[in-house]
């Protein structure tokens, strides 16, 4: 048939992506949503010749001004098109760019590949009111790759009123997706998340329930805000209080939740102290309904305190020594300030991720019908564990560029060596029981022995004990895990009281001072460290803990420190050359005195030699009961059976 008549139907345009400019008039956000910078390279290294970002040029959360004479180039990390993704896990092979603009301008549409080459698609002059549509195909970007366009302005300003990526395809699966926020005590964050969500109807169409999961005694529902926001959400929202049963407690409540929701295909994990970007929400729905096969879909994560910073994208667990990072580890965080996406060809490569922290991660409801719910670990390991479980099930993660929220990074923090070492220790024995598929772990109860001489060379005696209870807890069986979900995190707590390097010194009366003054050390970059390597390292190893195990400290040293260090100077390397030491605490807020003890030393090292070697002979036992034990560990009927015991 030529031509249109009134009774034929028009196919229906999915959107995929919108065009989106930040809700907050931040500064510090606009690299992430335009880039009007002037950039060129010099030594290989991006260098801006000249900035004119102006956040009066941002007219709405879908328009902004383009200065005459200027150029705004959406390559940038929220709205660029992730092609390699779309092409590697969906069967959409044809997408389509609309342009709406006001005004005289140039429109450019540029892709690239996985090393971050770039090549113009198409080049289109508008004037007046224009609507413009570019047809892009997906399948060339195997490797990597994204589609972005710029809009040139010519003699006077031009508007760009508005822009999305759609497909005519339908997608695999319609279902929408319940929320799950799981929060201890940050009734504000919560309130600004649901807020963010109340006003994004583009969001909001695609949530089925959001459950609010309170473990907190500082409740949501009494933070100013609330109530206004709850009633503009309607039946939509969902407060679930419950005794503190950590992030694991909490998101599992979250799913079995929606389990029972018929219209929910998905559940979406969001932690409680971050900022969001609810147009990430919908991407990550739209991009589960479009994928080939179920898939979770990973968020990645930028610092809170710190908003161009990308700190989390796509994690994996080394088999050896079985332990998380972030691919390209020493690449990160990565400063869209410093270099935007155009300049950054790494993150032009697709990467392949093992896990997604719980910041932000996508779930199908069918893995979780298949798999179970979280492992009941408290907090540490929850989220990879699953993932790794997940994704021997035929599920894999996606750690999805252009989905993303803010979240305190762990820039002031070491939850090391304070009251989560438990977890810490524990969790990743246990995920690495379940998981593992070296004999006897491959090297992971050798680096935990390792990480057990580090604190006890730097005085840390608290995390040692810890740790020395996590293996004992290990030892014990999976049937603890359960048991103890509730109790171990204040008995971790309570074990504080029997080490006094713990305290952080504040009291702004009473200025603490080292016998011998603070250590200085030059350091050109954080690679250029004066550790021990080698035959070196074990040298130094071997004659520290000799020297330890020998010597008791000067008591003038255990009456004052004897040295001071800040808290980045203050290494394994080098603290143990002294018999006590101020420290910087992590977040700067005061000063711990850690000081050696001789006879905690001995026996903490002989308990850690010990409980390792026994773990290394019952490794194959202790596999066999948990991998036994897991089905009901993660069993809805275990944890429903656990909220009706806490209730």
């Amino acid at each position: 048939m030529c031509g249109a008549t009134t009774s034929e139907i028009s196919p229906v345009a999915y959107v995929l992506q919108n065009v989106v400019f930040p809700l907050d008039r931040d500064p510090d956000l606009l690299p992430l949503y335009a880039d009007p910078e002037t950039w060129s390279v010099i030594e290989e290294e991006p260098v801006r010749v000249s900035s004119r970002a102006h956040l009066g040029n941002i007219l709405g959360r879908h328009r902004a001004r383009v200065v005459a004479g200027r150029r705004v180039s959406l390559g940038t990390y929220f709205n660029a098109f992730p092609a390699s993704y779309w092409q590697h896990w969906t069967s959409v092979r044809e997408v389509r760019l609309t342009v709406r603009t006001t005004g005289p301008a140039t429109i450019l549409v540029y892709r690239s590949n996985g090393s971050g080459v770039r090549q113009r698609v198409a080049t289109r002059e508008v004037t007046g009111e224009s609507t413009s549509s570019f047809d892009v195909s997906l399948t060339q970007y195997s490797d990597g790759g994204w589609i972005w366009f710029d809009v040139v302005a010519d003699e006077k300003h031009a508007v760009l009123e508005g822009g999305e990526w759609t497909t005519e395809q339908e997608p695999a699966r319609h279902g929408k997706a319940s929320l799950g926020i799981t929060t201890y005590n940050k009734p504000d964050y919560c309130v600004e998340t649901l807020r963010a969500l109340a006003s994004s109807p583009d969001a909001l169409e695609f949530i089925d329930r959001i459950f609010l999961i309170d473990q907190g005694t500082q409740t949501v529902a009494e933070q100013s805000g609330y109530a206004a926001i709850a009633s503009q959400l309607g039946e939509t929202l969902q407060v679930i209080q419950q005794p503190n049963l950590g992030g694991s407690g909490g998101f599992s409540r979250a799913m079995l939740e929606t389990l029972q929701r018929p219209d929910s295909d998905f559940v979406q994990l969001l932690d409680d102290d971050v900022r969001i970007e609810p147009e990430s929400l919908r991407r990550s729905i739209v991009f589960g309904r479009y994928a080939t096969t179920p898939i979770l879909v990973g968020g990645h994560m930028f610092d809170l305190l710190d908003r161009p910073k990308l700190h989390g994208w796509a994690e994996v667990v080394d088999e050896n020594p079985f332990m998380w990072r972030n691919l390209y580890q020493e690449r990160m965080p990565h400063d869209f300030g410093v270099a935007n996406l155009r300049q950054s060809a790494l993150l032009h490569k697709r990467m392949d991720a093992d896990y997604n922290g719980w910041w932000m991660c996508l779930i199908p409801v069918e893995a979780i019908e298949r798999v179970g719910l979280a492992l009941p670990a408290f907090i540490k390991w929850d989220d990879a564990e699953f993932c790794l479980r997940a994704g021997e099930a035929g599920f894999p993660t996606v750690s999805m560029p252009g989905v993303a929220l803010w979240h305190v990074s762990w820039v002031n923090k070491d939850d090391t060596i304070d009251w989560q070492a438990y977890f810490h220790a524990r969790n990743r024995i246990v995920a690495g029981l379940l998981h593992s598929q070296a004999p006897r772990g491959g090297t992971l109860l050798k680096h935990s022995r390792r990480v057990d001489l580090k604190h006890l060379m730097m005085m840390q005696y608290y995390p040692v004990a810890l740790r020395a209870q996590a293996l004992h807890d290990v030892l014990s069986g999976p049937d603890h895990m359960r048991r103890t979900l509730g109790t171990a995190m204040p008995a971790s707590r309570a074990l504080a009281a029997d080490f006094p390097e713990t305290v952080v010194h504040r009291d702004p009366s009473t200025v603490l001072h080292s016998r011998k003054g603070r250590q200085v050390f030059k350091q050109l970059s954080k690679n250029d460290l004066d550790n021990p390597t080698g035959i070196r390292l074990r040298r130094f190893t071997l004659s520290t803990l000799v020297s330890h195990w020998l010597h008791r400290p000067d008591d003038a040293n255990v009456t004052q420190p004897e040295v001071e260090f800040g808290k980045d100077d203050a290494l394994w390397w080098r603290l143990p050359a002294f018999d006590s030491a101020l420290v910087s605490a992590a977040d700067g807020s005061g000063k711990n005195v850690y000081t050696r003890d001789r006879a905690k030393f001995r026996r903490m090292l002989r308990e850690s030699i010990r409980l390792h070697a026994q773990l290394r002979r019952r490794w194959p036992a202790l596999q066999q009961q948990y991998r036994e034990a897991l089905p009901e560990l993660v069993s809805p009927q275990s944890w429903q059976q656990i909220f009706e015991e806490k209730a």
